[in-house]
């Protein structure tokens, strides 16, 4: 049982944000609760996508050495295989790669077409693939490109895959969001950030979005027994903070938590017993947090039906 002054500490560090985000985070924490290694994860089967670096790369590196069946999705060929390459020979598991663009819808029906065609369980879905794009543009399909790559490509991909976790071994869906939704809300008026852009807005709204839909594909997958959650990994040293936010790279750069650090929460929501876990929750540090910290996106929260049916309309436009 964990100890009272022990939750206290741990609600202070929340609160406080710089050290519940930065590396002091997961180093407090694996003290207070004496967190135990990754469970082991031998047969399960885990797709990963944007796996061949950073945050993806880490997770998924974890998860082999836990004995899981990695697949990792990548959009370069020749940068997927040297990832999956590094995994195995380090790891000593089999790590398989499929080529997949999470902005492109077609791309992402290739994908899911090639895995309904092996047809293989599976146990674990992990939707890590972004990136934030300081200047707008756009998808092959015309969309704004974070949310392209942050809320359509995934939902189709859950969608098509569906038939696949239904047949998992206590089956869920882990989704890397970050805590910049923190800072904002829902525009169903201007979803695809048209006027007014930044980098910083349009990915935190699509964090934002990531976390509304998956409360709504919690009740949607629950008949399947498929558990879904959300998380992010605190402020990490990543290739896309160096390449997107270079001064606040610098900035925090002796306390930024490592890859490793950021994505040990992902391989642990991965493995834990969903009995355990429960269902849902925004995470962070093996920890339900909160999903609001500014009033002003608490309204986010009525607009969920709403950016569903258009989130399913724009990610499934044959339908």
């Amino acid at each position: 049982m964990t100890s009272l002054p022990a939750k206290i500490l741990d609600s202070v560090l929340e609160a406080a944000i710089v050290p519940s985000f930065t590396s002091i985070g997961p180093a407090v924490r694996r003290r207070l609760f004496d967190w135990d290694p990754i469970g082991d994860a031998t047969g399960r089967r885990v797709v990963i996508t944007g796996a061949n670096s950073g945050l993806g790369y880490a997770g998924a590196l974890l998860l082999a050495h836990a004995g899981a069946q990695v697949t990792i999705v990548a959009r370069s060929e020749e940068r997927g295989l040297k990832a999956a390459d590094e995994i195995a020979r380090e790891t000593g598991t089999v790590v398989s790669l499929e080529i997949g663009d999470l902005s492109s819808l077609a791309s992402v029906s290739a994908l899911g077409d090639r895995l309904l065609a092996k047809g293989d369980p599976i146990d674990v879905l992990i939707h890590n693939a972004g990136a934030l794009h300081n200047e707008r543009q756009e998808s092959i399909d015309g969309y704004e490109l974070t949310l392209a790559t942050h809320v359509l490509g995934p939902f189709r991909l859950t969608s098509m895959l569906r038939p696949l976790l239904a047949q998992g071994n206590d089956p869920r869906i882990v989704t890397m969001a970050s805590g910049g939704l923190y800072s904002q809300g829902i525009s169903m008026s201007d979803l695809q950030t048209t006027k007014d852009y930044s980098g910083t807005k349009a990915y935190a709204r699509a964090k934002r979005s990531q976390l509304l839909l998956n409360e709504r594909w919690m009740s949607e997958l629950e008949s399947d027994g498929i558990s879904v959650y959300t998380m992010h990994p605190g402020w990490a040293a990543t290739p896309g903070v160096a390449d997107s936010l270079p001064g606040f790279g610098k900035l925090m750069a002796p306390l930024l938590r490592t890859p490793e650090d950021g994505a040990e929460t992902l391989a642990w929501l991965a493995t834990e017993p969903s009995a355990e876990l429960g269902n849902g929750g925004f995470w962070l540090d093996r920890a339900r947090r909160p999903e609001h910290r500014l009033p002003s996106t608490k309204s986010a929260d009525q607009k969920a039906d709403a950016l569903w049916e258009e989130v399913s309309r724009l990610a499934n436009p044959h339908n």
